[in-house]
């Protein structure tokens, strides 16, 4: 081959790595950019989780959470973009009551107080369920109160999660509040699994997955947010009161979807909807 072909053909090999290199380059740098959006977005919608006051100041971190969604492709991934930023707004919303500081906070930046405490402040109960203690067995000195985002409780819910996950949760449950990405796998966990007594996960509910049966039409349950503070709470929240903790749920979510740019659905209260059968996280409240 005459040298200018070489030189030709060398030059052309040249400037198509370079374009290769420059559309590599390219991508990296927005999924660089993609990941600084959104580690941004996690700091102004939980910008008080570090707060000195906070007993949870630096467990919950973005990247704890980003590896516990790996156990859950789902979560986060059904739907179109509208249905994946509301799934991420009602998951914080819940999880940021359930983890409010705003006793300790103080009232200034309204709903930025999510993610303040990893354990129950001032349990009453060891939360084992004698109903469920010979399937899922309480062990000595061990304590089944909330922990991590959602508060996971009861026996039968640890043990349901560890099963799920591989850990000993009955043996160890204080390791939901030692290690935060399994702390927030036990969040999603409840999150993403229906209930044996019939409730729908949250996932599918506020995915639009979940279609209300006859029987759940006559007791009022609909499909949205409101909800899924039934399934949690087993409905000790859905109360008509102007300033109740329900309410403090769907600012929260309010805030968030305003954050994400995404409508919030219709149906954002329990008020008027009856508890499925006793299996919620919040289950017996009243008795404690």
């Amino acid at each position: 081959m005459p040298q200018a072909e070489t030189t030709c053909a060398v030059a052309e090999v040249v400037s198509v790595v370079q374009q290769m290199l420059t559309v590599v380059q390219a991508v990296k740098a927005n999924a660089v950019t993609a990941s600084s959006q959104n580690i941004s977005m996690f700091e102004e919608m939980l910008p008080n989780r570090n707060n000195d006051c906070c007993p949870g100041k630096g467990f919950y971190t973005y990247d704890a959470f980003i590896n516990a969604t790996k156990a859950y492709p789902q979560f986060g991934m059904t739907g179109d973009d509208g249905i994946k930023k509301r799934e991420l707004a009602a998951f914080f919303g819940q999880t940021s009551q359930e983890t409010s500081g705003r006793r300790i906070i103080g009232d200034n930046a309204p709903f930025t107080w999510g993610y303040c405490y990893v354990n129950e402040l001032n349990p009453n109960s060891d939360y084992c369920d004698p109903k469920t203690n010979s399937t899922y067995p309480c062990v000595a000195d061990k304590h089944y109160y909330g922990r991590g985002p959602l508060q996971l409780r009861w026996n039968h819910n640890y043990g349901k999660c560890g099963n799920f996950l591989g850990q000993r949760l009955l043996d160890e449950p204080e390791k939901v509040a030692t290690d935060p990405v399994l702390s927030f796998e036990a969040a999603l966990w409840f999150w993403m699994t229906p209930q044996s007594t019939g409730e729908p996960s949250c996932h599918e509910v506020i995915t639009g997955k979940w279609s209300p049966s006859e029987a759940d039409i006559e007791a009022g349950r609909k499909p949205g947010y409101g909800l899924l503070t039934n399934i949690i709470t087993n409905g000790s929240e859905c109360a008509k009161d102007k300033e109740t903790r329900e309410q403090n749920r769907i600012k929260y979510y309010l805030r968030y979807c305003d954050l994400l740019g995404v409508d919030p659905g219709e149906y954002l209260d329990c008020d008027d909807q009856k508890p499925f059968e006793d299996n919620g996280l919040l289950k017996m409240l009243g008795t404690m």
